[in-house]
């Protein structure tokens, strides 16, 4: 290890001399303590350095040591229901080696080195492997089967493989390559801020389920989409994020708290284990890898942790899985780019934040993407980002937001207003949108039901209709209305209020699957149809107002997913109460 001195200290950035054999992004340990850093910038036998850990008592003159190798993550079995911080350190190992609080310069190995996985081969020996090629396969939970891959940028001949119980570190196989044997292991080794390589990208056209109405039906996302989520304080990001997180139909949830509340972390931990996924019935911390870096933690880790996260979301992607990774909130790390800018002295652009802060993002939603994975058999995965954004004011003018959203192509705009009236999720149904409508519009058509698409055009018109008609009875009066448009408003509430408004803390309305979905909005729109020719027969919408039907149609949130000919019901219930307000009307007449 070679060793630099340090000439001074800001905060989290060390600059030390001395350093001419490190390369920027070489991670270094630093003083006595060996404190974990990165080099962010080189200028002559300069290096500047970003701290991980508390730089409290460090100062001029002590030691920086160069490892000589990039910021890296240890990928392999055992990183399912494990918690990691930004620099995927353990934190239940950490809390063994030092304690309930965190110690300076503790580091423990991310992977545990004496767990024994059970190590199932699938090649042979004599075959010729290529990066991506699945060696064989470890049972990591109940839900996920870990696949051992070979390495990129190894390829040769399979001289060797053992089946049985291993650690991350036994050699399991011998590859015969053109620079002799190479050993491989369970484990291996990724830079964080380089994407993982794969054959190529493909279109993205099957929606990644959430179980959240107002996502699924008016704007949806694909495995292998970008989403952000922009929102003040208190909108409900956090808890769209954990709904996501708890609910997605993606086969493994990386879950990045990065710069976020403490507590927020902890309501994870507390539920997840107890929450059960509806798809394999088991727990959904089976298929989940959790990243806590809060608001209490290193400023600089936080950059770090989005990088830890969609590293290892890439790793279980080329694995062929659909992966969904959230990042709550991509401001936090935006605003440690800011610090470390700042510190470096380097010309701010607008309201701070470094000139390179569009590029930051791009890079990172652009490791997104459904692939084609490496390896000689076609494999395919789909890694999802959905990415919250905390504007500060619920400014969405500010350049985070703005920059994100010139590369997500979803928009789930958080209104205060509308969680102020406590309706939830607070998405705003007129101002954001989905980019991958037609494409979810055309499988669902044709995998569900085709009068899908149908239903939400209807439905997302009669809400643009709503805005208009509102505004008319701020100024006039709701009596001025005609009846055809007192019932427009009728239904939109309806729309709004039992279709949109969704309670995420009740056992039954936290999920609701596809077909609960578009039975739930078919029903609604069947009423209005079926009231407008009421309405033509001479009906009063006064009566149609009052139908206990109605009640029915508010409730249909809360039926068992199990249940759903119940909703089927109500279309019968609906057709005979208006029938008989048709034949009341008729006597009258005679």
């Amino acid at each position: 290890m070679k060793s630099g001195k340090i000439i001074k200290v800001s905060g989290p950035l060390v600059v030390a001399e001395g350093m001419e054999d490190a390369n920027v992004y070489d991670v270094v340990e630093v003083s006595k303590d060996k404190l974990i850093g990165e080099v962010i910038e080189m200028r002559g036998d300069k290096a500047s350095i970003q701290v991980y850990e508390e730089t409290t008592g460090i100062g001029p003159g002590d030691d920086v040591y160069t490892t000589g190798a990039p910021l890296s993550v240890e990928l392999g079995p055992g990183m399912i229901e494990e918690m990691f911080d930004g620099i995927q350190r353990p934190l239940e190992m950490l809390k063994d080696e030092a304690g309930d609080f965190l110690k300076r310069g503790v580091t423990v190995n991310p992977l545990n080195r004496e767990k024994k996985w059970e190590f199932s081969p699938l090649a042979k020996v004599g075959d010729e492997l290529v990066s991506g090629d699945v060696l064989g396969t470890v049972e990591e939970t109940a839900v996920v089967t870990h696949k051992i891959m070979v390495p990129n940028g190894i390829k040769g001949k399979l001289k060797e493989i053992k089946s049985g119980s291993f650690t991350v570190v036994d050699t399991i196989a011998v590859l015969e390559t053109e620079n002799g044997d190479k050993e491989l292991t369970m484990m291996q080794k990724w830079p964080v801020r380089r994407g993982r390589p794969f054959a190529k990208k493909i279109d993205p056209k099957e929606p990644l389920v959430t179980g959240q109405r107002v996502i699924d039906t008016f704007f949806p996302i694909t495995k292998g989409g970008t989403a952000a989520i922009p929102g003040p304080f208190g909108s409900g990001k956090t808890v769209v994020q954990h709904q996501l997180a708890k609910w997605a139909d993606a086969e493994i949830v990386v879950y990045v708290g990065c710069g976020e509340r403490g507590n927020e972390m902890t309501d994870v931990l507390m539920e997840f284990p107890e929450l059960i996924d509806p798809d394999t019935g088991e727990s959904i911390m089976k298929r989940t890898v959790l990243i806590a870096n809060t608001s209490n933690m290193p400023v600089a880790a936080r950059e770090a942790s989005i990088y830890t996260g969609i590293t290892i979301s890439e790793y279980f992607r080329d694995m062929g899985y659909s992966v969904a990774m959230m990042a709550d909130s991509t401001s936090r790390w935006a605003e440690a780019l800011r610090e470390m800018s700042g510190r470096l002295e380097e010309m701010p652009g607008d309201e701070g934040y470094p000139a390179y802060l569009a590029s930051r993002i791009a890079e990172f939603y652009e490791r997104a993407g459904r692939v084609i994975v490496n390896g000689a058999e076609e494999r395919e995965g789909a890694l999802s980002v959905i990415g919250a954004v905390s504007p500060p004011g619920g400014d969405i003018s500010e350049p985070v937001t703005q920059n994100t959203l010139r590369i997500v192509k979803i928009f789930w705009k958080l209104d205060y207003d509308l969680s102020y009236q406590r309706h939830f999720p607070a998405i705003n149904w007129i101002d954001s949108y989905s980019l991958y409508q037609t494409k979810i519009d055309k499988y669902l058509d044709e995998n569900l039901n085709d009068a899908f698409s149908a239903n939400r055009k209807r439905a997302t018109a009669l809400l643009q209709e709503e805005t208009g008609l509102l505004e008319v009875v701020r100024l006039v009066g709701r009596d001025t209305l005609s009846e055809k448009d007192q019932l427009k408003l009728d239904i939109t509430k309806s729309i709004r209020e039992d279709f949109l408004q969704q309670n995420a803390f009740h056992d039954v309305d936290t999920y609701c699957p596809l077909e609960k979905q578009y039975k739930m909005l078919d029903t609604i729109l069947y009423f209005y149809d079926k009231s407008l020719e009421a309405l033509d027969k001479g009906v009063y919408f006064s009566e149609i107002e009052s139908l206990d039907v109605k009640e029915r149609i508010a409730r249909m949130k809360y039926v068992d997913n199990e249940k759903l000919e119940e909703i089927d019901s109500i279309k019968e219930e609906i057709d005979n109460s208006l029938k008989d307000l048709e034949i009341g009307g008729a006597e009258i007449d005679a």
